[in-house]
């Protein structure tokens, strides 16, 4: 006759999942990362505001910090030695093609710098080209992004 034995260390292990509770998932969300309050947003700080004109040499989508979503992103030519990557903003809130700037656009970029790993980034909060167009993503003032708020409040800070 054979007798089901449990393991005594299989079991004290069980028994420690179980009373561990479910593990959390990590954030796989296509927003992941860009929630208002997040590490990534916190590092805008809207007092330290600058910006500067160049030549968009690239658009394309990029990982801002490990675990977030993708970020539009530009390069934007300074100078003949001065290439500056610019975060513009999630790539679900607008994807590159909708951002209205193209590659050998001159553009005039306002924001913030901030070092992620080790390397100077631009976070903008407006992205101007020529007289008439501007692709604006974060409130002047406070620098909130428009990605954290309704349509409503994003509509009345566009203007």
């Amino acid at each position: 006759m054979q007798r089901n034995v449990i393991n005594p260390l299989l079991a004290g292990l069980a028994l420690l999942l179980l009373a561990a509770g479910p593990l959390p998932a990590a954030d796989t969300s296509e927003k992941a990362g860009w929630e208002a309050g997040s590490a990534y947003n916190k590092l805008y700080d809207a007092r330290e505001q600058d910006d500067f004109k160049g030549t968009v040499t690239k658009v394309f989508t990029v990982t801002p910090m490990p675990g977030m979503s993708p970020a539009v992103a530009l390069e934007v030519e300074e100078g003949p030695d001065q290439v500056n990557l610019v975060h513009v903003c999630p790539a679900w809130f607008r994807d590159p093609e909708a951002i209205g700037v193209r590659r050998g656009d001159k553009v005039k970029v306002k924001g913030v710098w901030v070092e992620i790993d080790g390397k100077f980034v631009f976070l903008a909060s407006k992205v101007k080209k020529g007289d008439f167009f501007e692709f604006k993503v974060r409130v002047t003032e406070d620098g909130t992004p428009f990605w954290t708020l309704s349509p409503e409040e994003q509509a009345k800070h566009s203007n």
